[in-house]
């Protein structure tokens, strides 16, 4: 009996230990990325605004997420980069936590454009930033609008852009997938663009819900084999969407990357 309490406690304290570490090393990433932000926001605006020099703004970019990710603790892994063809292609990822954009963008392309919402313009300079990377926000509550954002996505897939989207719109609490909504998927029929089926786990358990703290964890990612959308119509959306989504319920229930 007195075992087990003594091995109570002691687990007690090695998860307090642990919560504790985690929480500096959580300040400590707050405060290194901020103070970045405040260095290479200003650079990025000019680089974004005057130079138009994309490949820099995306250096800049690359490195805050690492800086974030490294301080924090979350490691990556990814499979299947073998299977993605050149040119330009929609990568279709699942949603299940906030550091997932984070490693898909520092992981899947070194210049990954991104179909967001458009809630994420109201810091304007993060706007600018956006413009100057080529992402494309969509505005869902405005129908007419949402579709030329749509179209400027497809035209930038032409002009050879690959783009991450996030097709459930929002995280998922549960881990199962959410209905996928059609955006991304009528802007790549629109470019004749594959759609690459990405599954994302283990970046739920970095931070708890209403807790600030990011916690070490390893992201698992595992990218399956292009689907095509040349010869596709409007009409064939739905059937594309399910069929994306069957690939991605079934690269997640491979299970994590990572042994």
């Amino acid at each position: 009996m007195r075992r087990g309490q003594e091995t109570g406690a002691g687990a007690g304290r090695r998860g307090l230990f642990a919560d504790m570490i985690a929480a500096v090393r959580s300040v400590t990433t707050y405060i290194a990325t901020l103070a970045y932000i405040a260095v290479a926001g200003p650079l990025g605006v000019v680089i974004a605004a005057g130079l138009r020099w994309k490949r820099g703004l995306y250096a800049l970019g690359h490195t805050g997420v690492w800086l974030a990710l490294t301080l924090s603790g979350i490691r990556y892994k990814i499979v299947g980069r073998e299977q993605v063809p050149e040119g330009a292609v929609v990568f279709c990822a699942n949603h299940e936590s906030n550091v997932d954009p984070a490693v898909l963008f520092r992981g899947l392309h070194p210049q990954l454009h991104v179909l967001y919402k458009a809630e994420l313009r109201k810091v304007p300079i993060m706007a600018m930033v956006f413009d100057a990377g080529g992402f494309v926000a969509v505005e869902r509550s405005n129908r007419e609008k949402a579709l030329a954002s749509i179209e400027r996505g497809a035209a930038s897939l032409r002009a050879g852009n690959s783009f991450l989207i996030f097709p459930e719109g929002t995280r998922s609490r549960s881990g199962e997938l959410l209905p996928f909504k059609k955006g991304g998927f009528i802007m790549a029929i629109r470019a004749q663009a594959p759609i690459v089926p990405v599954a994302v786990q283990g970046g739920r358990a970095a931070m708890r819900k209403g807790s600030a703290v990011v916690r070490p964890v390893h992201v698992s990612v595992r990218i399956g084999a292009p689907i095509p959308t040349v010869g596709l119509t409007l009409d064939d959306r739905d059937v594309l969407i399910e069929r994306v989504r069957a690939q991605v319920r079934l690269l997640l229930d491979e299970g994590p990357v990572w042994t």
